[in-house]
């Protein structure tokens, strides 16, 4: 990785991206240390030490502790995010927006990134609103009122609208991946306090040397776990039929059809925690019931901590996993492509065999990609339950987005260089 960086940096047009996603990513840095005005931070930040492990904690997380200062980056990308997975599971249900994306070529591609860009907004306006009456309602305001709260909601909004111009300004001008780019920086920038609190751990001696240095090994291993099935994948043969047209032939070349192992990405550990951390989110809004009472033993038995609830959450993300996969690949799709070209699966006969054999690849691959992602995303919360340390119970998630979008953004800067060298090759 390292030395890709170093040969794009040789390169006088790729050096000119990198530091303008270097500049982007500096703007994202400074709007995220400034607050937003009316909002009393010390009183919000108290408040959220005691929602690590809920939807707010993981919000918090993806937007790099800007959420629990309430900075004008507060609801960072996530009504981006929402809005493109809500806008492409609608082409599957909506036949004109599928027709859109299938069909509509270029200008398609821009309505639908248009209606994407819409729906952000309207999701940060809902989320902001949401926020502000939080805040209202726990008296973490400096100062009340119909204005306040209009410039409150409106900060946010127009905070998360502009990260998803930065993030796009980096996809066209900059090293690519805009969005991606932001939420990993968003989750590195809490990893010096992370170190911190690990030094501090250690200092005042609630945690030893020896389960310092597992965690540290844990943390390598899980990096080279994620890189070794991130880049795994199920190749399918594929051949192709001779033909002839005119006087020349066609076809009679063999290939693959890739299947990776885990295509969903991190998308079902995202959705899988936002259901299952909802009745902790909830309760969170209510007051403490009186212990021993029957509410107080409910909401202990399905706290994030709780067996119950990592028995759901790892249900849950198996759950998701299958749906994504369904959703993203469609095999009787794809056989009929192989089936239009001329295509087949050796063995098997073109339409329904081969769709039925991609379909049974499919699950099996699914199910593996499903169990590591569930694993990944349990052992943290176990071994938060083990050792105290509630600060790296999102860790799963943390590491599978950093170490994904950085094997992806080094992927496109060599295809980049690729391409130039190709090019620079045929001038």
């Amino acid at each position: 990785m390292f030395q890709t960086f170093r040969n794009a940096w040789k390169i006088e047009e790729q050096r000119k991206k990198i530091i303008f996603t270097l500049f982007i990513i500096l703007l994202y840095r400074i709007g995220n240390a400034v607050p937003v005005p009316y909002i009393n931070t010390t009183l919000l930040s108290q408040y959220f030490n005691n929602l690590s492990n809920t939807v707010l904690g993981l919000y918090n997380v993806m937007s790099g502790n800007a959420f629990s200062r309430a900075t004008i980056f507060a609801l960072s990308i996530q009504p981006y995010i929402n809005a493109s997975i809500i806008i492409n599971l609608l082409t599957m249900a909506i036949p004109a927006l599928e027709r859109l994306q299938k069909e509509g070529g270029e200008d398609g591609r821009r309505k639908i990134e248009s209606i994407t860009r819409y729906s952000t907004v309207i999701i940060g306006l809902i989320q902001g609103l949401a926020y502000y009456f939080l805040i209202k309602r726990y008296n973490i305001l400096s100062e009340t009122g119909v204005w306040q709260g209009i410039v409150i909601v409106l900060t946010f909004t127009a905070g998360s609208a502009l990260l998803m111009w930065l993030g796009e300004q980096i996809t066209e001008f900059g090293i690519g991946n805009g969005i991606s780019i932001i939420l990993f920086v968003s989750i590195v920038s809490r990893f010096p306090s992370n170190v911190i609190s690990l030094v501090e751990s250690l200092k005042t001696g609630s945690l030893s040397w020896l389960a310092a240095i597992g965690i540290i090994i844990g943390i390598v291993l899980i990096v080279l776990l994620i890189v070794f099935i991130t880049n795994s994948e199920r190749r399918i043969p594929v051949q192709y039929s001779k033909r002839v047209v005119g006087r020349k032939m066609y076809g009679g070349q063999s290939t693959h059809l890739p299947i990776k192992v885990n295509m969903s990405g991190v998308i079902p550990i995202i959705f899988a925690q936002s259901i299952a951390a909802l009745p902790a989110t909830i309760a969170a809004f209510f007051p403490a019931p009186r212990e021993g009472s029957f509410w107080h033993g409910f909401l202990k038995a399905i706290d994030t901590t709780s067996g119950i609830y990592m028995l759901v959450y790892f249900l849950l993300i198996i759950a998701f996993s299958y749906f994504y996969a369904t959703v993203q690949f469609n095999p009787i799709e794809v056989s009929n492509n192989l089936k239009k070209n001329g295509g087949f699966i050796p063995g098997f006969r073109a339409g329904k065999p081969t769709s039925e054999f991609i379909s049974k690849v499919l699950g099996k691959i699914t199910l593996f990609g499903a169990l590591y992602l569930g694993v990944i995303a349990i052992l943290p919360l176990i071994f938060s339950n083990v050792t105290s340390m509630t600060g790296i119970a999102l860790g799963g998630t943390s590491i599978v987005i950093v170490v994904g979008v950085a094997l992806e953004t080094v992927k496109g800067m060599e295809a980049q260089m690729l391409m130039r060298h190709y090019k620079g090759f045929l001038e």
